[in-house]
């Protein structure tokens, strides 16, 4: 893969921030839950144990974390503004505990309220409605574009034994353009502790979110509803995780749920688009991206897609994003009916492609089901180009199902489409020659081009990940003065002579402490060796 060019934002820096844990002072406005997530290396026995003689109850393993446990306290109340850092102290002191955290309530925002001859393939209602599938657009001047999938259903692949599930506020699974394609083993309500992720109903519809998003990947083709999903005869699953609270244990179970079941991970979330919140995965979801990466699928690594943020109009970055941010996620970006990037759309140098969705009012929208067993034309932002994406990717997948996490991303960054976007500012060559974009990262998704590089017949494996860690032991802190620039260089050979030596560079990620007063009036831009 090409290495990614950094710039502009929380650029680079961002990328991996002090592993995203709490700021100094960070507890201010926080609402600490009755829970603690420890982890302990002698497991359960042990778990127990200290259960019994701390005053907890062992609640359980964290998802698929081995040896991690969540408690809670017998004697402390559900909710507190204040941190018990007595009680934490004590779990932390006891000999068999390595680490130990009281869970605080999470703020994530979906992204998806932006308020504001294929004709004849499927009897399916809305069909000629899924421009994006189909170029039905109705504007005479507009390009042919669209996402290229109609040559890959015509190849037959439709997404056939492929496992993906929807992380978000629950799915209504018995909505008639879903049911067929349900699996209850890729589902599983986190917010109230069951196996149904049955979404709650409420006047205004509020848990509508990842009941459209799984609609986008598997509405059925032909049964007279709705529209048709991206990948129609996949398996589809719901994780209930949203509509409550959320906190590091939950979404690391949510991020780990049944890895050796479940091929994609969709997601349309994450902390506040508002361009001041610097956030991102706590030590627990980090720790399940990290496993789903090496043991998902049978150790060919879980395939995560995230949605790259709303926050277009507040100046957000999405390198400010731990999620989107991550190199385990395929971060998607949007592009409109017009071939531009939306008013929502953040830039930032992490996004590794782009789907389409909504534009401005007038444009349209996406097409999904809704609940009530209704459908929808109105699907809008980053939301619902994430589960595009991952039902193209779906389609990789049942094409060659020996791809790895890591063959996916160069799968995306070599097939990915420059010249259907080539009209809006920002694009440049990097290193290897392709056109990257902050705001569309290597181009808009194109199926076909992706599923025939997949072949078996063509693509390589790419080999085993290097990784090569560069310390500056030898840093002075820097002090940050109102416009002026602090250039830092960090000398390194690239652990040239050594097992690890890198030829070529795929993932760069940068670790540093910074204190500043506003995130909006830092820039950080990482240069590479090559300028």
């Amino acid at each position: 893969m090409a290495g990614r060019r950094w710039a502009g934002g929380c650029a680079a820096l961002a990328v991996l921030l002090a592993a995203w844990s709490l700021p100094r002072g960070g507890s201010a406005g926080r609402l600490f839950l009755n829970e603690w997530a420890a982890e302990i290396p002698a497991g359960p026995d042990a778990a127990r144990a200290i259960a019994d003689e701390l005053d907890y109850d062992l609640v359980g393993q964290i998802g698929s974390l081995k040896n991690h446990y969540l408690f809670r306290h017998k004697s402390h109340p559900r909710r507190s503004r204040r941190s018990a850092i007595h009680i934490t102290k004590r779990l932390s002191d006891d000999e068999r505990v390595s680490w130990a955290e009281q869970q605080y309530e999470k703020k994530r925002i979906k992204r998806a309220s932006v308020k504001d001859s294929a004709e004849s393939l499927f009897n399916d209602p809305m069909w000629n409605q899924q421009w994006y599938l189909q170029d039905t657009r109705i504007t005479p001047s507009l390009p042919k574009l669209d996402l290229h999938v109609i040559p890959v259903w015509q190849k037959g692949f439709t997404g056939k034994g492929v496992v993906i599930t929807v992380l978000d506020d629950g799915l209504e699974w018995n909505h008639t353009d879903i049911y067929a394609n349900y699996d209850p083993k890729a589902s599983y309500d986190f917010n109230d502790n069951d196996h149904d992720p049955f979404p709650r109903y409420d006047p205004t519809n509020e848990n509508k979110h990842g009941t459209r998003c799984a609609g986008e990947i598997a509405m059925q083709a032909n049964n007279r509803k709705c529209g048709v999903g991206v990948a129609y005869n996949s398996r589809v699953g719901g994780i209930r995780m949203l509509d409550g609270i959320v906190t590091d244990a939950i979404e690391a179970s949510s991020i780990g749920f049944n890895p050796e079941h479940v091929d994609i991970y969709s997601a349309s979330w994450g902390p506040n688009d508002d361009g001041k919140t610097v956030e991102g995965p706590g030590r627990l979801a980090q720790k399940a991206f990290e496993y789903g990466i090496n043991q998902g699928r049978n150790g060919k690594g879980s395939i995560f897609v995230w949605a790259s943020g709303n926050g277009g109009r507040q100046g957000d970055n999405c390198d400010c994003d731990g999620y989107t941010d991550s190199i385990y996620t395929i971060s998607i970006s949007s592009a409109s009916q017009q071939g531009l990037s939306p008013w929502y759309a953040e830039k930032c140098s992490s996004t590794l492609a782009t789907a389409y969705s909504s534009g401005d009012y007038t444009d349209q929208r996406i097409t999904s089901v809704d609940l009530h067993n209704e459908c929808t034309e109105t699907h809008t932002g980053t939301s619902a180009s994430a589960p595009l994406a991952a039902g193209i990717f779906a389609l990789a997948l049942e094409a060659n199902p020996g791809l790895t996490w890591r063959d996916m991303q160069h799968l995306v960054v070599w097939t990915s489409e420059y010249d259907p976007l080539a009209g809006n500012p920002g694009w440049k060559k990097n290193g290897a020659g392709l056109m990257v974009n902050s705001r569309f990262g290597f181009g808009l998704l194109n199926a076909n081009a992706l599923v025939d590089l997949a072949d078996p017949k063509r693509w390589k494996r790419v080999p085993e990940k290097r990784e090569c860690i560069v310390k500056d032991k030898n840093f002075e802190p820097r002090l940050l003065r109102a416009n002026e620039e602090v250039i830092i260089e960090i000398p390194t050979k690239a652990c040239e002579g050594q097992e690890n030596s890198i030829a070529s560079l795929e993932h760069v990620q940068l670790e540093a402490t910074i204190e500043y007063s506003r995130r909006g009036d830092l820039h950080v831009t990482l240069v590479s060796p090559s300028g």
